[in-house]
């Protein structure tokens, strides 16, 4: 459902309704303005929406699909529906169950991918022939949908054959140029993103990343490398024309790739400056803007000490995700992570610092979860998120990342459960998720 809320976008973007005969279509639609936690189906954005007897397609500014959802009965539950993303990837977000999902993930929907990944919950939904067919056929049903009816608006008609006239080439072309401009994909997002389901635009300001542990497969060889300023500008230049007129539609920034905290401070806050202004956040229809980035151990450790100031003064709600992975030495050996236990106490004990002396930003951390790590490993988490901290705070969250993709076990269920029983900060299920 989308919220009903007065679009202050009026003038610019003035809704158009127009219904006949089974075919529904209203354009410029006001969805909600703030991302929320909510146990039902919520749309952001100003988005045009087309609703026949079997379908309901939902289209940005730009003419472009972004949500679908079958009508027929085949279809698996009706307040679960697809989005694409950007990077042209199909994402089936189901219920499953709402607060068991709230509870590992801290979101009531479940976002379900075409690609490996490692998460835990969730069934197949890709498998289900009508959600298949709806991802696959979409122009097809779109193409059934008269647009030369006598009473339908010109207005309406002509959105109708733009919205024909983008194929999935296109959108797969659309795609390969974000890559192309940010010069790769993004292959993991901050889990922190989540807050704003997402919808970020990913600019570079450093290749690769400090260390290459063993572990990782998400991650790249590039070493690390910052971006120079002019680079920055000229990413910035073009991913305000890729987004165009759906860039209203967007509040939030992801500054890659793996450790842009290492980068140097007044790049960092340069570039996050810089991107408020070019994609005009302070006028977007989203409301709280949001700046995502990644560090490590030593990144953190080395921060020049003005930087966090500098970013809790910035118009945004700052996250910056850690990767611990362990406090356990033999863990962190045979994690091929190449910093000491110390350090990454040392770091953790820094991230509490920021999150109480920072009101506009956030750290919060990963570690890893398997089977076949040392035993001492959950040991060791629970001495940092239980008895390092003295009493239950809001902010910091903990994530617990399952090392498998391909079938990670029940066993890593019951031990992440079993510590967020005890942590003192929020804890939940990193499920990996690409741009």
């Amino acid at each position: 459902m989308l919220v009903p809320l007065k679009n202050p976008f009026a003038i610019t973007h003035p809704e158009t309704a127009y219904r006949s005969d089974g075919l529904s279509i209203t354009l410029n639609l006001s969805g909600s303005r703030a991302y929320t936690k909510v146990s039902y189906p919520v749309k952001y954005g100003i988005i045009s929406r087309l609703e026949t007897r079997e379908m309901i397609l939902e289209f940005n500014l730009n003419h472009e699909i972004r949500n679908a959802r079958s009508k027929t009965r085949h279809w698996l539950h009706p307040s679960e529906w697809l989005k694409r993303t950007v990077g042209n990837d199909w994402i089936y977000y189901s219920s499953g169950g709402y607060a068991g999902v709230y509870e590992a993930i801290g979101e009531y929907y479940l976002p379900n991918f075409t690609y490996p990944t490692n998460s835990l919950l969730g069934g197949r939904p890709f498998e289900e022939p009508e959600v298949a067919k709806t991802c696959q056929n979409w122009p097809e049903l779109l193409a059934t949908v008269p647009d030369n009816r006598p009473d339908m608006p010109a207005r309406v008609a002509e959105w109708l054959g733009q919205v024909k006239r983008i194929t999935k080439a296109d959108l797969e072309n659309k795609a390969q140029t974000l890559f192309e401009i940010c010069g790769a994909r993004t292959t993991v997002l901050p889990p922190d993103a989540r807050h704003s389901d997402y919808n970020v635009i990913p600019l570079t300001i450093a290749d690769g990343c400090l260390y290459k542990c063993r572990f990782c497969k998400v991650k790249n060889k590039k070493p690390f490398t910052p971006r120079s300023p002019e680079d920055i500008q000229r990413q910035i230049r073009d991913l305000a024309h890729l987004y165009g007129k759906d860039l209203v539609n967007y509040n939030a920034l992801f500054l890659g790739e793996h450790d842009a905290l290492n980068a140097p401070a007044d790049l960092i806050v340069s570039t996050a400056r810089q991107s408020y202004d070019r994609f005009g956040f302070a006028r977007s229809y989203m409301k709280h803007p949001r700046l995502y980035l990644f560090g490590s151990v030593d990144s953190l450790l080395d921060a020049d000490p003005h930087l966090f100031d500098s970013l809790n003064a910035l118009p945004f709600d700052t996250f910056i995700n850690i990767g611990l992975e362990s406090f356990d030495p033999a863990t962190l050996e045979q994690l091929g992570k190449p910093v000491t236990a110390r350090k990454v106490g040392l770091a953790f004990d820094k991230m509490q610092s920021i999150n109480q002396a920072c009101a506009r930003i956030e750290m919060t951390g990963n570690f890893v979860m398997d089977d076949h790590l040392p035993p001492d490993h959950i040991r060791a988490v629970l001495d940092l998120v239980r008895h390092r901290i003295t009493h239950a705070l809001p902010k910091g969250s903990v994530y617990l990342s399952p090392l498998a993709f391909a079938k990670p076990s029940r066993e890593v269920l019951y031990d992440f459960y079993r510590l967020k029983t005890v942590s003192r900060l929020p804890m939940f299920l990193y499920i990996i998720q690409r741009l």
